[in-house]
């Protein structure tokens, strides 16, 4: 962990050795300062020597200057060398997360992703701040008046010894409970910024269902379970001044009793004694600072494990050694697949190794009129159990199947979103753990079933499937996906700002737009994950027109709950419980497939989705 954080230095190593540089100039300047001013008062002022006033004056106006220089160096080259640190730490952050595989992602809630970024990185910040300059110069100005007080009198260091483990012992105790108290606050912050996050994203759900109260209950909930834990910490930490007050005072009133003692006995000089209250002051004060550095690196280590469990992820998908960046073409073959989500609440379906397989052809393809039989339940979790089929390239294929079926898995183990378990995917003829990510996921576009816009002109928005797109080129990739006539309509045409999440278009329009920015990929592949289930029927029937007319070499799959959205389709996948039960065109499965023929007619008699009930 140590290692991760230290290498995101970087560029501001200058910074980070210099500033402890200039932090101990500075310390050693104060420290000799109360020295000369004990010469000033017992050369200078007490023997009535105002040439040694001058003298002793000069030196000290000149120290406080030079300490002064120093100070500032030391707090441009600590701010200069926190910010950068933090600036690092969130890019790196950021640069792996972009890394991340679907399953990377699973593991952390999005709400716990921001609270790292956001939350930990600044006290990771404050904590590096407080190591480059207090950690410095609270120890280093400790000592050295330590050492001064034993020059100037050895005895009445006993005093300050007495002090320093009273405050010690009181200070351990302190901090030692504080620092579990913060270790929970961490993961209170997340559940504050699991509720805002939620309820933002579904602001219009929330009132649309006037549940208002209950998301202001639930957040008062989250924000009172953080501040109680605050109240603690900062109660605990609240005891730091009077203690402090209370060890301040009862050396002040030790070195006064003894110090009197002395200076009536000849021993002690007032000069010598007016240094020895600056320098209890100054010991004291730098306990009070190790007490609050401690403080804050425990609440900082939390962070620091938080920040580098991110970055030092390792992404489940990566390329391999020597990747293939050329895709032949866009055929798809399934080998014996299997998956199996790394962690799953929900059961859509579960498998052992001795389920019957698929009744396929050789090389596992399945043949036309194939079914597969019913997979019986068992321990084994598995959201695909050995799927086999073969796409030719240019074919347009339907997918359908109820909720929980493992149609989007599937899909997404084709662009390598997710990796198989078991088993192989191949694309253009070749396992797709072969291919470049970046190229295979060029040659496959997949419009997700979360159709996402992001802030900026709809032509900023299409530009993502490609950033050298001309204005016609978005123009014509509109037309296929039947976005082309209500882009025409807006006011500022393809220049109209978009805002954020695409709130300002119905569910309709913004599929529309996300399938148009798939197609100016130009893909050898192109997958809609139920992309079209909020376009009317007569749309629906449009972009499936415009895919054969236009597109008739790329390989179109098609996953859908309505039989009419896949029915003209080259073959239709049917899926049940991670399985595919049938592998044909529609007047086949039609006559040969049980569940397909329930769908059509549930769907046909009701007008219904397919988990439809009778």
């Amino acid at each position: 962990m140590l290692k991760t954080l230290v290498s995101q230095i970087g560029r501001y190593k200058t910074a980070s050795i210099l500033t402890p540089l200039w932090t101990a100039m500075e310390v050693i300047l104060d420290v000799l300062i109360p020295f000369v001013t004990a010469s000033l008062i017992d050369k200078g002022i007490n023997a009535g020597n105002m040439e040694n006033v001058w003298l002793y004056g000069t030196i000290m106006l000149g120290m406080a200057f030079l300490s002064l220089a120093f100070g500032i160096l030391a707090g441009r080259s600590v701010a200069y060398a926190a910010s950068g640190f933090a600036a690092n730490l969130r890019r790196a952050m950021y640069r792996n997360i972009q890394r991340f595989a679907f399953s990377d992602i699973d593991k952390y809630a999005t709400s716990g992703l921001v609270t790292r970024m956001t939350t930990d990185v600044n006290n990771l910040q404050n904590a590096y701040q407080q190591i480059l300059r207090v950690t410095v110069r609270a120890p280093f100005r400790l000592i050295l008046s330590i050492v001064m007080c034993l020059i100037i009198d050895a005895r009445l260091s006993f005093i300050f010894i007495v002090a320093m483990t009273v405050l010690g012992f009181s200070l351990y105790n302190i901090i030692s409970r504080v620092a579990k108290l913060f270790q929970q606050v961490f993961v209170k912050y997340d559940e504050l910024n699991q509720s805002v996050q939620e309820n933002i994203q579904a602001i219009r759900v929330v009132k649309a269902f006037v549940r208002e109260d209950y998301e202001n209950h639930k957040f008062s909930k989250a924000a009172e379970g953080l501040y109680k834990l605050y109240v603690r910490a900062e109660s605990l930490m609240a005891l730091n001044h009077p203690i402090m007050n209370l060890v301040v005072y009862g050396c002040i009133i030790a070195l006064s009793w003894w110090g009197a003692h002395f200076i009536v006995g000849g021993t002690l000089t007032t000069g010598e004694l007016t240094s020895l209250f600056t320098y209890v002051m100054s010991i004291l004060q730098s306990l009070m600072m190790l007490s609050m550095i401690f403080v804050m690196l425990t609440q900082s280590a939390a962070s620091a494990r938080r920040v580098a469990e991110v970055i030092e992820e390792k992404p489940d998908i990566v390329n391999p050694e020597n990747p293939v960046y050329e895709i032949a073409d866009g055929s798809v073959v399934f080998r014996n697949v299997r998956f199996d989500y790394k962690s799953r609440s929900v059961e859509c379906g579960v498998w052992s190794e001795d389920t019957p397989a698929a009744v396929s052809a050789p090389e596992g393809n399945l043949t036309p009129h194939s079914t597969l039989l019913t997979p019986r339940k068992t321990s084994r979790k598995s959201a695909l159990y050995n799927v086999s089929f073969s796409i030719e390239s240019g074919q347009t294929i339907g997918v359908i199947g109820g909720t929980g079926s493992g149609k989007s898995t599937l899909v997404n183990l084709i662009s390598r979103l997710y990796d198989v378990s078991q088993g192989e995917v191949h694309v253009g003829g070749r396992n797709v753990k072969d291919y470049d990510l970046t190229s295979l996921r060029n040659a496959v576009s997949v419009v997700l079933q979360n159709n996402i816009l992001f802030s900026g002109t709809i032509l900023d928005n299409l530009r993502w499937g490609n950033p050298n797109a001309t204005e016609e080129q978005c123009r014509k990739a509109c037309k296929l996906a039947q976005a082309d006539e209500f882009i025409s309509q807006m006011s500022e045409g393809y220049h109209t700002h978009i805002e954020q999440g695409g709130t300002n278009v119905s569910g309709g329009q913004k599929q529309r737009l996300c399938i148009a920015r798939a197609l100016l990929k130009q893909p050898k592949v192109l997958v809609l994950d139920d992309s079209t289930s909020a376009c009317d029927t007569a749309t629906d029937a449009k972009i499936q027109r415009a895919f054969r007319e236009e597109l008739p070499g790329m390989t179109k799959i098609i996953i859908a709950q309505r039989i009419l959205s896949v029915k003209y389709c080259d073959r239709i996948l049917v899926m049940d419980n991670g399985v595919v039960t049938g592998f044909d065109a529609h007047e086949n499965l039609l006559k040969d497939n049980p569940l397909y023929q329930e769908i059509n007619a549930i769907q046909s008699a009701d007008q219904g989705d397919f988990d439809k009930k009778n």
